[in-house]
Order: structure tokens, then C-alpha cells, then sequence
């Protein structure tokens, strides 16, 4: 209640995007705000930390992600640059990092101008590199934009009121030569992002990606490939279902869509690229975790065959450097290539996937520097 009440909130309004106020069946504020758009009205009244806080904090978080072997990371938000900056002036980022900066709905020509802007802006071991935008919400929030309504009737809007704004800002900042990754998790809002990245021409090869991908048909699955769009995936996510169905997200979506739950091998054997990684703070962070639930998913997805140790590894290295456009110069150790590597107790590729999961990290280089051992 005194949240709401710094920010003003007093009861529904409408929005740009689609987000809502909830309130209950009296019409009283829940304090469930949905989507961005209303959670952005608490965020600019919350209070800051400080500038030595800020720091700490992200120096030790960068510290414990480089010790389960990260050498680098795509920051799916502009987050705080000049902070990252001022830090990476100090001293050497452990991390290697590459923001992409939000489009949001309503962005007009100026906004777009203003993002393919910031494409480039760098320091040591950061830089802007790409354009974050979401097509739909989540599952469980009944926001994920289906094909057919979920169990509440929901799930049949897009987060862009208007799709065809979203296309036709993709289409700007390709142009301008700009990578875009698009939130969809959704079989509509995978088939929406995957019709417009068609509609670039063959130049949109491998240049564009969709995060997340929790439940799509098998022609979706084909059009990955035909398209030549990365599938940017979490396998950790799989951990928040259940086997039985009986979880919110599978319960939504019902069983037949609940069966094609992360589809991680089926795109890959159809030819995919496939780049992995955690979705930070949604689930932890640790590689090895990555590595080891790829290979073995759980929930709604542990019936499903999982990537090979091969592939799994190519998808936290290889794929990844391919879906930033990285793959002259990273994914792989060889000569000229950066110096980002990472030293395991065990072979990723042959140890059984409980194991990986736990594998000692004995050294991790980022950029020519021990940042752990």
C-alpha cells in the first residue's frame, strides 16, 4: 500500500503497451502491477542505492559468475553504463558484457534514431551491441500470446498492441544494421517475430533471435531453420515445471502444448542455432547448470530427448558467439580469437550431466586475464 501510494497509483489506467493495474472483483488495487509499463510506476519511486553499493554489488556478482566458468554475458537491457564503465575504468570487468537496450511500444522514429545511437558505445570488456523487444509476456501471468486461448482464456494478445509497430521497428534498426533479440514465448509470438524476420530478405540471416521459445508446433520448429533465426534458450527454465502436468505453466497451456515444452533438440537436429544461457535473476546463473539441464531437461520437458554434450557445450560458446555476431572472433579457442576461455575438472562433453553440473572450475580467462582459478 505505500508503494502505491508514492507512485500514485489510485486504481486502473491505461497504457501504451499491454499492462494493466490489477485490482479484485470490488475494484480495490491488488498491488499487482503487470507488466512493465505499471511496474515502471513503482520503480521511479524506489529508493536508489548508492553509488559504493552499486559497485560492490556488481563487481561480486560479476566475481561469482566468472567462478562457474562465464567469461562473458548478454545483458538483455541497457542496465547502468555509466556505472559499468566507471567500474570497468578501475578495474578489469571479470565478465565480458553486451547490452541491448529496450524498444518498447510506442516508440516512434526519434526513439529508434536514439537506440541506433547507442550501437557501439564501449569500454573495456562492455559494449552495446543489439535491441532488446518483447512480443509477449509470461505463461503463468496469462501474457504469453497464443495461438489459442490458455485454460483462462487467456493469452491472445501481443505486448505490442499493434504488432505490425513491432515489425516495422525491427525492419528500422535492420537497416541500420542493427541485431535484435525478441522475448516470445508464446506460438503466436514466435510466429509473429519469425513472418517478420522473413520479411527482411535473406540479410537477416543469424542477425535476429527470439528469447525464450517455451511451446511451438512442429512447423515453428522448421521455420527456425528456413528463416535462419537463432532460438536463444533456458534450459534451467524447465526446472519451474513439473513432470505430472500439475504446475501453472503446463496447466495453462493444457497437455498438448505442455508436451512441446522446450523444444532444445528439436531445433537443433533441425538445424538451428541453438545459444543457451540462464535468464538471470529468473533462474541462477551458474554455466554448468546451463550445460548440465540442457542435456537433461526436467518438468514438462524431461520427456523430451536432450541436447548431446557436444551441443549443449556449443550452445553456451560456438552458437552463443554466432547469435551476437561474435563468431570471427569468439565461441572457440584458436589463434586470433579472444582470449576468453574456461578451465573445467572434467570434460563437459563426456561426463554424465549430473556431473558437469557440479565439475570443479579450475581457471577462467576473460580477455587474457585470470579473473578466477
Amino acid at each position: 500500500g505505500a508503494a502505491l501510494k508514492a507512485a500514485g497509483i489510485t486504481g486502473p489506467r491505461a497504457f501504451a503497451q499491454r499492462s494493466h493495474i490489477a485490482v479484485d472483483a470490488d475494484g480495490r488495487l491488488t498491488g499487482h502491477l503487470v507488466e512493465h509499463a505499471a511496474m515502471d510506476l513503482v520503480t521511479t519511486v524506489m529508493p536508489r542505492a548508492t553509488y559504493d553499493e552499486r559497485r560492490t554489488r556488481l563487481i561480486d556478482l560479476l566475481n561469482a559468475m566468472a567462478a562457474t566458468g562465464l567469461t562473458g554475458a548478454h545483458v538483455m537491457d541497457i542496465g547502468d553504463p555509466a556505472l559499468v564503465d566507471a567500474v570497468a575504468r578501475e578495474t578489469v570487468l571479470p565478465l565480458r558484457l553486451r547490452f541491448a537496450p529496450w524498444c518498447m511500444p510506442g516508440a516512434d522514429a526519434d526513439d529508434l534514431a536514439e537506440l541506433i545511437a547507442l550501437q557501439g558505445r564501449s569500454g573495456r570488456h562492455w559494449r552495446v551491441g543489439g535491441v532488446k523487444f518483447f512480443m509477449d509476456g509470461t505463461v503463468e501471468g496469462g501474457t504469453a500470446w497464443l495461438d489459442h486461448p490458455d485454460c483462462h482464456g487467456q493469452g491472445t494478445e501481443a505486448f505490442w498492441p499493434d504488432p505490425e509497430a513491432y515489425s516495422d521497428a525491427v525492419r528500422v534498426l535492420h537497416r541500420a544494421g542493427v541485431r535484435t533479440a525478441t522475448h516470445a514465448i508464446g506460438d503466436a509470438a514466435v510466429r509473429h517475430v519469425l513472418s517478420t524476420v522473413e520479411s527482411l530478405g535473406p540479410g537477416g540471416r543469424h542477425a535476429h533471435r527470439v528469447e525464450h521459445i517455451e511451446s511451438v508446433p512442429d512447423d515453428l520448429v522448421a521455420r527456425f531453420a528456413e528463416v535462419g533465426v537463432v532460438a536463444s534458450m533456458q534450459p534451467p527454465h524447465t526446472d519451474y515445471t513439473r513432470a505430472d502436468l500439475s504446475d501453472a505453466w503446463s496447466s495453462r497451456l493444457g497437455e498438448e502444448r505442455a508436451s512441446r515444452a522446450w523444444r532444445l533438440r528439436d531445433l537443433r537436429d533441425a538445424g538451428v542455432v541453438v545459444a543457451l544461457g540462464s535468464d538471470w535473476p529468473i533462474a541462477h546463473h551458474d554455466a554448468r547448470g546451463v550445460l548440465a539441464t540442457a542435456r537433461a531437461p526436467r518438468g514438462a520437458a524431461s520427456s523430451r530427448a536432450g541436447l548431446s554434450g557436444l551441443q549443449a557445450l556449443e550452445g553456451c560458446t560456438s552458437h552463443a558467439a554466432l547469435a551476437a555476431g561474435e563468431e570471427a572472433v569468439a565461441g572457440r579457442i584458436a589463434e586470433g580469437f579472444r582470449a576468453d576461455l574456461t578451465a573445467l575438472g572434467l570434460d563437459p562433453v563426456d561426463a554424465p550431466a549430473d556431473e558437469v553440473a557440479e565439475a570443479p572450475v579450475l581457471l577462467t580467462v576473460t580477455g587474457g586475464r585470470v579473473v578466477h582459478r
